[in-house]
């Protein structure tokens, strides 16, 4: 590692700054070894470091941001300053280069005015029903003392309930199974290590992850491809998403093209189910250990729902439901970091930051820092029912700024009326004692085994 930081003027903003402190890394590869073993205690190591820390991996220079005021520039009020990152742009060229979250520009503006009317909180109110069914019928169709590896049901109960909701789909297991593939298959292509071997391996050498990428990427573009030309077919009258899209008209009167339908599908498909599996994941983990948090829980759930589903309505009185989401969510943010590359050469935080870099803006670190967070290693829900001074990016696991999640309503309406429903009807016991989660297309928590306990 190395302190060394050279002074210069910085002309656009006519003020001294330094470089930032720099993380020293193996020749030609930067840190991308270190990354590839652990990239959460990577992150970690850099934040030790400051608040903003230079760094190379992936064949490109990086700073990792560590401070939430920087966070709030990029994201907002200097985001015009700032683009997708080259790691950002590499994925989405792989995965879907005309999807709403790789686009950049006038075609994100018309894309996203296009989708962001199915998120909506009349939309999302719509919705709820679903999810609570889903949520119902997910409970009851486990046997009291089954134990459950709750990744993959929680998996595709979210994969129903968006293709229900969102696409007027009801996905069979064959279906299902081809999206939890793909998404597999991604989370592997897309994680740190995999970034890391594509820099270190020369391009003819495929990874070990490419192969099995390929082969359900194929599938999930034939399935996508059906699911299109059938809406296209029917003549798309329907007033579900997939029909809007398979008829979208921009306001020049423009329509999607095909692959511009197909991507904007694949991201949802993807990244709209998995974020909510994993934050789920995790909450059922922590209520299976910690008996205090169950029943103030429990106490809250008989309080408001008596002896009846939750719905809707009864959120806003589901304040500790909400609080363990937002608790989960701070410590196991589903989306560890955000990517954004620097225009031009800049200053953040007194540091100047050259034209090109990418900035990694750590979610995961920032989530846990001891400035903004009172014992930020423990679960601790109530924590969120008390005032507190801190900023306002201390907390970001949906980004923020004109690119925020667009799934957010949608995602945290689910969350909580899935935790309300499945503890409504279920206890669990840990088996899997402790968690190692590492990095990937998501927050991969592993094998998470519980105990399944009937109410």
């Amino acid at each position: 590692m190395s302190d060394s930081r050279s002074r210069t003027v910085d002309a656009t903003h006519d003020l001294e700054v330094t470089t930032p402190p720099r993380l020293d890394g193996v020749p030609v590869v930067g840190s991308s070894l270190s990354i590839m073993r652990d990239a959460l205690a990577f992150t970690e190591a850099a934040r030790e470091r400051g608040d903003v820390v230079a760094y190379e991996a992936f064949g490109a220079d990086m700073a990792a941001v560590f401070d939430p005021e920087v966070v709030e520039q990029v994201l907002v009020s200097r985001s015009d300053e700032f683009r997708k990152g080259e790691l950002d742009r590499e994925f989405g060229d792989r995965i879907a280069p005309d999807g709403v979250v790789f686009t950049e520009g006038e075609r994100w503006r018309r894309q996203r005015t296009v989708l962001q009317s199915w998120f909506t909180p009349d939309r999302i109110e719509a919705y709820a029903d679903s999810m609570v069914a889903e949520a119902a019928a997910l409970a009851d169709g486990w046997d009291d003392g089954d134990i459950v590896d709750v990744g993959d049901p929680l998996s595709t109960f979210t994969l129903r309930v968006l293709t229900k909701t969102l696409f007027d789909l009801e996905f069979d297991d064959e279906r299902a199974a081809t999206v939890r593939r793909a998404t597999r298959a991604l989370s592997t292509y897309a994680s740190p290590r995999g970034f890391a071997l594509r820099t270190i391996l020369p391009s003819w050498i495929p990874t070990p992850a490419e192969p099995a990428y390929e082969r359900a990427m194929a599938d999930l573009d034939a399935l996508v491809s059906r699911l299109v030309a059938q809406r296209r077919e029917a003549e798309a009258n329907g007033g579900d998403l997939l029909s809007l899209l398979a008829r979208a008209e921009y306001p020049d009167g423009t329509r999607m093209d095909p692959e511009t339908v197909r991507d904007q599908l694949v991201t949802l498909l993807v990244a709209g189910h998995e974020t909510s599996a994993t934050a789920l994941t995790f909450a059922c983990w922590y209520l299976a250990g910690d008996d205090a948090v169950r029943e103030c829980l429990e106490r809250e759930l008989e309080a408001v729902c008596d002896d009846r589903d939750p719905t809707i309505a009864d959120l806003p009185a589901l304040e500790y439901t909400d609080a363990i989401v937002d608790e989960t969510l701070r410590l196991y943010p589903p989306v560890t970091d955000l990517y954004r590359e620097a225009v031009e050469t800049t200053t953040l935080g007194g540091y100047r930051i050259s034209e090109g870099t990418t900035l990694q803006l750590s979610v995961y670190g920032i989530h846990r820092d001891e400035r903004w967070w009172d014992a930020p290693e423990t679960f601790r829900p109530s924590r969120w029912l008390e005032d507190c001074d801190r900023p306002e990016y201390a907390y970001f696991p949906f980004g923020g700024g004109p690119r925020h999640c667009l799934g957010m309503r949608f995602a945290r309406v689910e969350l909580k009326l899935a935790l309300a429903a499945l503890a409504r009807r279920l206890e669990f016991e840990r088996v899997t004692d402790s968690l190692s989660p590492s990095a990937g297309l998501t927050l991969d928590p592993g094998t998470v085994e519980l105990r399944v306990k009937k109410r």
